[in-house]
């Protein structure tokens, strides 16, 4: 098997009228990812995926949303995921360079973050290593966020361990356009 095909073939175009309408919607005109192809392949595994999306606005800032989920696909080390979305979000959601590279490489007490944003990754990190918040750690998140948006911070870190298992998994090839994981210094 090749190290650039994934393990489950995506769908090639033309694709079925349901289903390029469905990507259209999702990718706004871009080109589907090879993660969404492969996922449409399948009726159940992609109806199922697109329901626990949280793609739509949600109760946190962009910033925030792309913080935990950057964080989330750093830990699992999913640089396909990872990338996709730094490339894609990361200019609207007005992260710099140095907080990108703190997504991978740094913690919740690396000087980019706010006080806000360091209980936000220090909740995503707790929420990786041990699947729970301790009441201090809980008691940090609701210091800066209501229930609706500790709730999705859950809930996005839920879903995107569960991309981050299907991309890598997969072995799904890299994204062209797609940032790739920083090195150490």
């Amino acid at each position: 098997m090749s190290p650039f095909a994934p393990r489950i073939a995506p769908l090639a175009p033309p694709y079925p009228l349901e289903i390029q309408a469905q990507f259209e919607r999702i990718m706004h005109g871009a080109p589907p990812l090879m993660l969404f192809r492969v996922m449409a392949g399948h009726g159940r595994a992609w109806d199922k995926f697109r329901a626990g999306g949280l793609l739509d606005p949600g109760p946190l800032s962009l910033r925030q949303r792309e913080i935990v989920i950057d964080r989330t696909c750093a830990l699992n080390r999913c640089e396909y995921e990872w990338g996709v979305h730094v490339a894609i979000f990361a200019g609207p959601a007005k992260l710099n360079e140095e907080e990108v590279r703190a997504t991978v490489l740094g913690d919740a007490m690396s000087p980019c973050w706010s006080p806000s944003e360091q209980a936000l990754v220090a909740a995503v990190d707790a929420l990786h290593r041990r699947a729970t918040l301790d009441d201090e750690e809980f008691a940090a998140l609701s210091a800066h966020y209501d229930e609706a948006q500790i709730l999705e911070i859950m809930l996005l870190c839920g879903f995107y361990r569960t991309v981050s298992y299907l991309a890598n998994g997969l072995r799904l090839p890299l994204e062209e356009k797609a940032a790739r994981f920083p090195t150490p210094l």
